[in-house]
């Protein structure tokens, strides 16, 4: 594991060779490494790009999910999408709780954009990560959406 320092706080980045396979808010400092990962998780707060192709593999979790990370990691850049329209996608529009807890079990947050999940409404609710940094999220994609938008 390594440290990628953000505006969120340092982030520990797992991988197995070129492959993410977790990524942990809050860690300790600690090493620092010249990766694929790492340059992307750099540019993407730095605003430089809105879409990570560094390769990644969501490990564990239930078949539900798992389909609930699939579901995350199609949010477009800037964009929200509620937890109960995530489970409706999944054919359970019931399920919007559930989705919640999947989101908080995301393994790869930030690449997974999990922060891209509200509550009803627009609501700012959960997130792994706590509130805060996932407002700082939310506002970093919003600015740079209406800069690249707007020039």
């Amino acid at each position: 594991m390594f440290v990628v320092e953000s505006p969120i706080g340092p982030l520990g980045v797992a991988v197995e060779g070129d492959v993410v396979v977790g990524v942990r808010f809050g860690v300790p400092s600690g090493p620092v490494a010249e990766h694929p990962a790492a340059e992307q998780l750099r540019a993407y707060f730095a605003g430089e790009i809105t879409d990570f192709d560094v390769p990644f593999e969501l490990r564990g979790g239930s078949e539900f999910e798992r389909a609930v990370w699939g579901e995350i990691a199609r949010i477009p850049y800037g964009e929200m999408i509620t937890y109960g329209a995530i489970a409706t996608a999944l054919g359970d529009p019931g399920a919007a709780r559930a989705v919640g807890t999947a989101c908080n079990h995301n393994p790869i947050p930030v690449i997974v954009p999990c922060h891209r999940v509200v509550g009803a409404g627009g609501k700012m609710v959960g997130f792994g990560g706590g509130l805060e940094r996932k407002r700082k999220l939310l506002e970093l994609e919003a600015r740079v959406a209406l800069t690249r938008a707007w020039g």
